[in-house]
């Protein structure tokens, strides 16, 4: 592969997780009135459910390929259970138990816990102004979860969830990464499948329990609301959005994809100011010049030099 060739690679893996990024923030404004009126498990089961579907579709219609034979599929099934079932299980009960300020700056270790995992089990190695530029972008977005002031919840559950999160969310880009003979579609599909049916069934049983099985299968077709967030969920964020993401850390590796999450943080944020007309302090400014500073910073190349990281088992 030749010198432009690597580049345009390069490029592309990072407008992919960029892309990716920004889809992930938006989800925020089609969540936040949703889990107010909804379980976490009845919009996570539709979320995936769909997903699953629209994927589906597009395979029947040959429009996208499946090819699991012969691939070993261990890996792929560990990182489809890691991200999103535990990952989603461990964030949704540790915000429920904890303050906002204190998930906030939990999640936003996760560039720092995929860094370690990709140096332990990958072998790669970051550079120095890769790692600067990832903690830039962390205390970018701790600013932000502080902004409204640290209060302490003190809930030793709490905490063990969310950093079962940020573990699982590390041990995801680390195994989408070594798991380089499925695609990204693949990648996503078998996510999207496993998600649908483990939280289908949460769904079932909290809805069996309650009575209320009808109206947790009606509730799409009742609720406007309830199903643009749903679309969006499951086809800009567990579709298009992991689709990207995936391809992203094929191309530029664990360490410089997780470089991208406070980008998320930052569209959340950018978006509740610009469409729900929230303020935007001063503080908040310099929070988000940390982020961009520091996703350049870590993904920015010595000059003359092509970042090829060679895929897991191939060095």
């Amino acid at each position: 592969m030749d010198k432009n060739t690597c580049k345009t690679k390069q490029l592309l893996g990072c407008m992919a997780t960029l892309a990716a990024s920004v889809l992930f923030g938006f989800s925020f404004l089609f969540t936040k009135e949703t889990v107010d009126r909804v379980s976490a498990l009845t919009l996570l089961s539709w979320r995936f459910v769909t997903a699953l579907i629209v994927m589906s579709t597009l395979w029947l219609l040959g429009i996208i390929k499946l090819s699991f034979r012969g691939k070993r599929l261990k890996t792929v099934l560990a990182m489809a259970i890691v991200q999103p079932v535990v990952y989603f299980i461990g964030e949704s009960i540790g915000m429920k138990l904890t303050t906002a300020s204190e998930s906030g700056t939990i999640i936003a270790v996760v560039p720092i816990v995929t860094l370690i995992f990709s140096s332990i089990f990958l072998k790669e190695k970051p550079l120095r102004h890769q790692v600067a530029g990832i903690a830039l972008s962390i205390a970018g977005v701790m600013c932000i979860a502080l902004m409204k002031g640290f209060s302490a919840s003190l809930n030793v559950v709490g905490y063990i969830m969310l950093f079962a999160a940020v573990t699982a969310d590390a041990a995801y880009a680390i195994l989408s990464r070594k798991a380089s003979e499925f695609s990204s579609f693949e990648k996503t599909y078998i996510m999207a499948a496993m998600g649908a049916a483990v939280f289908t069934a949460g769904a079932l049983i909290e809805h069996g329990a309650n009575g209320t099985i009808m109206e947790y299968i009606a509730l799409p077709f009742t609720d406007m609301q309830f199903l643009t967030a749903v679309l969006y969920l499951a086809l800009g964020c567990q579709t298009v959005a992991f689709i990207l993401h995936n391809y992203g850390i094929s191309v530029i590796g664990a360490n410089r994809s997780s470089s991208f999450a406070g980008i998320t943080t930052l569209t959340s944020v950018l978006s509740g100011v610009i469409i729900l007309g929230e303020s935007f302090s001063v503080l908040q400014g310099i929070a988000t010049l940390l982020i961009l500073i520091g996703a350049y910073e870590a993904n920015r190349l010595p000059r003359g030099a092509v970042a090829i990281e060679p895929e897991p088992g191939k060095r």
